[in-house]
């Protein structure tokens, strides 16, 4: 495998602290850049990450123009407390409300790209418990100083929270390490060098992002990645190490959830992609148990496996962003 990608498209995050540059650059190449932030239920995290994000790259360097927010429908405070931040905050489902409704990150993502007015746009999950303005404008970086690169991904050191105070300083990406790095060593080993393929971190060109389909749910990432490979080639692709990201902790069955659905969006997409053909339909239900009663009792997880076309196919998408 040649390593070249690995060392010419990885960065480190202070590569790009001089937001000057970045904002001079942006200006002069004429750019609108949007800030993304899909949520469901983040009352505790997402008021710092607009402050933060509002504060240091709109107020003090003009890098973003704009924030929105959207929910998945959400059932705590997350709306109201991101309007009273000043985000601009979207249900999902009353974006594009004629087409059949979905829920799932993919979902917020895609439907995103409607509501932006941005020629970049910046991807941040609303979880972060270590929320720096480094997470923008580190993946920006690329973007607006090198030519080439239409698509950013962020990698980190993820210690994990447990409980109020304590951090366990290793254990995340248990699910990059267990299911992703082996598919993609088994069947796209140059891919072996994007470290943390599930970051939900990312950022890149409206060109990309509207000609690529969206799943809807946990499969996203890979999903993205073999499509944004698959249509352009690695060198478009760049990451940028952010140093540390603190999250919250999944169990070791919601990770299983999240294996089975990336598991099907792999194979799915590489049969799309015609780089396989199966002889026999997969099953889309996972099987876990539970201990009922000294009785094991089947927990099934189903997924229906919805997947939204490239935006680009839509004709209210068109008409808003195309209309000659």
């Amino acid at each position: 495998m040649n390593r070249s990608w690995l060392e010419k498209n990885t960065f480190h995050y202070s590569a790009f602290s001089d937001l000057d540059r970045l904002v001079e650059e942006k200006q002069r190449k004429n750019l609108k850049i949007s800030l993304c932030l899909p949520t469901l239920n983040e009352e505790k995290t997402i008021a710092k990450e607009i402050l933060i994000m509002k504060s240091e790259l709109m107020t003090r360097y003009p890098l973003l123009d704009e924030l929105v927010v959207i929910d998945s429908g959400s059932t705590d405070k997350t709306r109201e407390i991101a309007r009273s931040y000043g985000a601009d905050v979207y249900e999902a489902t009353e974006i594009l409300p004629d087409l059949e409704k979905f829920k799932g990150k993919g979902e917020n993502l895609w439907k995103a790209l409607y509501v932006t007015q941005g020629d970049i746009i910046v991807y941040l999950d609303s979880d972060i418990k270590n929320i720096h303005h480094r997470f923008a404008y580190a993946l920006l970086g690329p973007l607006i100083l090198f030519d080439n690169i239409k698509y950013v991904k962020a990698f980190y050191d993820r210690p994990i929270a447990i409980g109020k105070s304590k951090i366990r300083p290793t254990g995340g990406g248990r699910v990059t390490e267990l299911v992703v790095r082996p598919l993609f060593s088994l069947f796209f080993p140059e891919l072996t060098q994007i470290l943390q393929p599930l970051s939900g971190e990312y950022a890149g060109f409206r060109e990309i992002f509207e000609a690529i389909p969206f799943p809807i749910g946990y499969g996203v990432e890979t999903s993205m990645i073999l499509d944004i490979y698959e249509k352009w080639g690695l060198n478009v692709i760049a990451q940028v190490d952010l140093d540390k990201r603190i999250h919250r902790n999944q169990s070791t069955r919601a990770l299983g959830k999240m294996s089975f659905a990336i598991l099907m969006t792999f194979i799915n997409r590489k049969i799309k992609l015609g780089l396989v053909d199966y002889k026999e339909n997969l099953f889309n239900e996972l099987i876990q148990y539970n201990l009922v009663k000294n009785e094991y009792e089947p927990d099934i997880f189903k997924i229906e496996g919805h997947e939204r076309p490239p935006i680009i196919e839509i004709p209210a998408y068109r008409e808003k962003f195309y209309k000659s």
